[in-house]
């Protein structure tokens, strides 16, 4: 992930001068074809300069005014952004290290909300699900609480990735997912009790190594998971248990190179961050297929490289977004802290030829 950037850096450059001596090449890491797509507007810098700080996006389209529309990003060493979309901060809570976030509209008892929840690694031990309330209105978000949801008796563990998807039973808001550090997705529903909406775990499904990025489509009632060194990975939430079935490889047939990251869907496609050589690998979710690359690239605003989470909204968004909002991290954006970059989805579809 864009954290090791440096000590990477390190390695890599150790790594040559001892192959230099011993006349033994170092092999260049994979990179494949993609098409340059421009970004159209950037939020500003995250607060925590020189460090590994911003890392995911979620989207809330205002309907009424889809200019006026709202993207969130998480500082993972500090809390919780939002931005308008000419990137402007108008918000931010400090709420600690969220790592991933999501937000859902949901049905309360005494109203509809935007619901917003985040993968929280405060404690390294016991992880949590930090859960916020978004005006949509003021763009301000309020706190609701941050609470432990595994099993007693689990062993430690962190939280890294996050997803909502929508309820699978009666009486819950919607279904919450943490990617646990070591690969186990753990599935809690998400309930009101007492006017507080608290997860309850129900069960989890074990990758074999680090795992983050995760999504649903919850059309198809399907969970996809990115496992960083390996590709990504898809779980039929319709069934008693949770098996994951593969979906796409690490290597050039999928078009990913590890470490496979965010991932986001986009109608009947889902959108995957092929970090390893600054890319997005677009496929149909249906079939699996790879449809094309691209990479946030060119134009007034800089691109984008070493992108750990991303987010995708189709339908209008004003001017510059008419079909959709693709928003993406920036692990890269020296001088200045790391941000996200947002792009049209009507100029990636149209550079990928998709119809």
């Amino acid at each position: 992930m864009g954290g090791r950037t440096a000590l990477m850096a390190g390695v890599l450059l150790a790594s040559a001068a001892l192959a230099g001596c011993a006349g033994v090449s170092t092999p260049p890491r994979a990179s494949y074809p993609a098409t340059d797509v421009p970004a159209l507007a950037e939020t500003a810098p995250v607060g925590t300069a020189q460090a590994d700080a911003a890392d995911d996006p979620a989207i809330w389209r205002n309907a009424a005014n889809p200019a006026a529309s709202l993207v969130l990003g998480t500082d993972k060493k500090a809390g919780l952004y939002v931005y308008s979309l000419d990137g402007n901060v108008r918000d931010f809570v400090p709420a600690g290290a969220l790592n991933n976030t999501d937000l859902r509209e949901v049905r309360r008892a005494d109203g509809s909300l935007i619901l917003v929840g985040a993968s929280d690694r405060t404690d390294l031990i016991h992880p949590r699900i930090a859960l916020f309330a978004l005006d949509g209105m003021t763009a301000k978000l309020t706190a609701m609480g941050a609470e432990t949801f595994l099993p007693a008796g689990h062993a430690p563990a962190e939280a890294y990735g996050f997803c909502m998807g929508g309820p699978l039973a009666a009486g819950e808001l919607a279904r919450a997912y943490v990617v646990l550090k070591d690969g186990e997705i753990a599935e809690s529903r998400l309930i009101e009790r007492g006017g507080r909406i608290t997860p309850e775990y129900v069960r989890s499904v074990k990758l074999a190594t680090q795992s983050e990025g995760c999504v649903i489509d919850d059309a198809s009632a399907t969970l996809f998971v990115a496992e960083e060194n390996a590709g990504i990975w898809k779980v039929p939430l319709g069934a008693d248990a949770m098996t994951a079935q593969a979906f796409a490889s690490v290597g050039e047939t999928d078009g990913l190179v590890a470490d496979v990251e965010g991932l986001a869907i986009a109608g009947r496609r889902l959108i995957a961050s092929s970090q390893g050589d600054n890319a997005y690998a677009v496929f149909d979710m249906a079939s699996g297929s790879l449809l094309g690359r691209f990479r946030v690239n060119g134009g007034a605003i800089g691109g984008t490289s070493e992108t750990d989470g991303i987010e995708v909204a189709l339908g209008d968004f004003g001017p510059q977004f008419p079909e959709g909002l693709f928003v993406a991290q920036d692990g890269d954006n020296a001088p200045k802290a790391q941000n996200f970059k947002l792009t049209s989805w009507e100029a990636i579809r149209e550079a990928l030829g998709l119809d």
